[in-house]
């Protein structure tokens, strides 16, 4: 298999990024997050992305670091809450190992605030991450190899149970 050793996907704070890291560091191998890709890239936050450009604009850049990475990194990726969201990046995850993180909302309120830092969460946080998961979760179900929840768990517990989910073992 070619691409990564693992991709997660799930929602905005979920904690890609941090048990990817983990999972990372117990496997022995490195991680990329495509949104810190997208950040060094154009120079800005993604929020300034979404103000400057609106989401159409982001997602297209979204969807080349997804592409990119999905082809370079042979580590631990982490991808943005949306970017499966494209057809073609899900089409891309065929065939790749891919753990979906998830979590409920009252999770999301305890570990994001459901800040205004989040553009796509900017009026009724609750009300408006109750609908980004109504429209993602399949989405999010149909590429994942495995689901593993992370309400009420360490990060260290998930990245745990991520890795058993996978069927992976520690370096």
């Amino acid at each position: 298999m070619s691409g990564p050793l693992v991709v997660l996907v799930g929602p905005m704070g979920v904690g890609k990024s941090t048990v990817g890291q983990l999972m990372a560091e117990r496997l022995g191998a490195s991680f990329r997050d495509t949104d810190d890709d997208i950040v060094a890239e154009q120079g800005r936050t993604i929020a300034e992305i979404f103000v400057d450009e609106g989401e159409p604009a982001f997602r297209a850049i979204e969807k080349a670091a997804v592409r990119r990475a999905l082809a370079e990194h042979d580590g631990i990726l982490a991808l943005g809450g949306g970017a499966i969201l494209d057809a073609d990046s899900r089409a891309l995850l065929a065939g790749q190992r891919v753990a979906y993180l998830s979590m409920d909302v009252e999770e999301a309120v305890k570990r994001t605030g459901l800040n205004a830092a989040r553009p796509l969460l900017a009026v009724n946080p609750r009300k408006q991450w109750r609908e980004l998961m109504e429209a993602r979760r399949h989405l999010y179900e149909e590429t994942a190899t495995a689901v593993v929840a992370t309400d009420g768990r360490t990060p260290e517990e998930v990245a745990e149970a991520a890795l058993d989910a996978l069927e992976l073992k520690e370096a």
